[in-house]
């Protein structure tokens, strides 16, 4: 499948701007700022790469609008609660359920923010497990690193959705091919991890929902199975929310510290989240 161009409030402002000035080409992004791109301006539509499209009416703040073959649409979908796209100052996009935003933006790219985090479980050579797959950012970053397989899981089919739409996805249209070393399971963790065998992850990434969405993954039991899959020494990155912003978050934090090491992880609080290792070999001693 080819990819289709997506347009902010900002890209349309762009193209609008050149049709009054007049000009025949104009300069903007189509994939949410991943490249640039020139664009053929007529009155009534404009060209890109050789087919045409209608202005949109309009285009709102904080939302990214994708083509359907018909007209721009909103990338929004409600199912059990609305699921939302939502365009950053930094390009890659976050996306937010029934308004709650679920990736940092207020002072880093959502990318870059992952790219740090998966730099902290080193995934050169290993089998990484991405428990709540997302939008794909943690997973892009462990291919990027040179990953041996990364098994990702996401239960949510309107998530997958804007997945599929979103150009920093490591498995969108616009994203390179990742070839089988991504294996994306449409599932619930929680049910599916029972089937990944004893000790064959060297390394997990556990980026949850908010505790009060699904309480169920920051649970006891879960903890449990996380550490049966993880092999000695591997390492665990946990996100929780920065510790030292509000109390619930340091509250939040300090109980996923304690549940880990009742599983048998060494662990620490590190920036918004929780940096831990199975037991077996000291923190920060994992292979490179």
């Amino acid at each position: 499948m080819s990819p289709t161009p997506l347009l902010t409030s900002s890209e349309l402002d762009t193209l609008l701007a050149a049709r009054r000035a007049g000009v025949a080409r104009a300069e903007c992004t189509l994939d949410l700022g991943r490249s640039r791109s020139v664009v053929a301006i007529g009155e009534r539509e404009w060209t890109w790469e050789a087919r045409a499209f209608p202005y949109p009416e309009v285009c709102k703040p904080r939302t990214v609008y994708y083509w359907t073959g018909a007209g721009f649409d909103p990338a929004a979908r409600y199912t059990s609660a609305l699921f939302k796209l939502v365009p950053t100052a930094w390009g890659p996009p976050t996306f937010e359920i029934d308004g709650i935003k679920m990736l940092p933006t207020a002072r880093v790219s959502p990318y870059a923010d992952a790219e740090r985090k998966v730099a902290l479980i080193r995934p050169r050579g290993k089998v990484i497990l991405d428990t709540c797959g997302g939008l794909g950012y943690f997973a892009a970053w462990c291919l990027q690193g040179g990953a041996a397989r990364v098994l990702s899981y996401e239960k949510n089919v309107a998530v997958l959705w804007l997945r599929s739409l979103n150009p920093w996805s490591p498995d969108s249209p616009w994203a390179p091919a990742t070839g089988t070393a991504l294996q994306l399971t449409v599932g619930d963790i929680t049910a599916e991890i029972v089937r990944i065998p004893d000790g064959s992850i060297d390394a997990i990434l556990h980026d949850p929902p908010r505790f009060g969405i699904a309480g169920e993954l920051y649970s006891q039991q879960f903890y449990d199975q996380l550490a049966r899959v993880l092999r000695q020494g591997g390492s665990l990155f946990h996100y929780t929310g920065a510790p030292n912003s509000v109390s619930r978050a340091r509250k939040l934090a300090s109980e996923v510290a304690a549940r880990l090491r009742r599983a048998g992880f060494a662990a620490e609080f590190s920036g918004d989240g929780i940096l831990a290792s199975k037991r077996g070999r000291a923190l920060g001693a994992d292979r490179p």
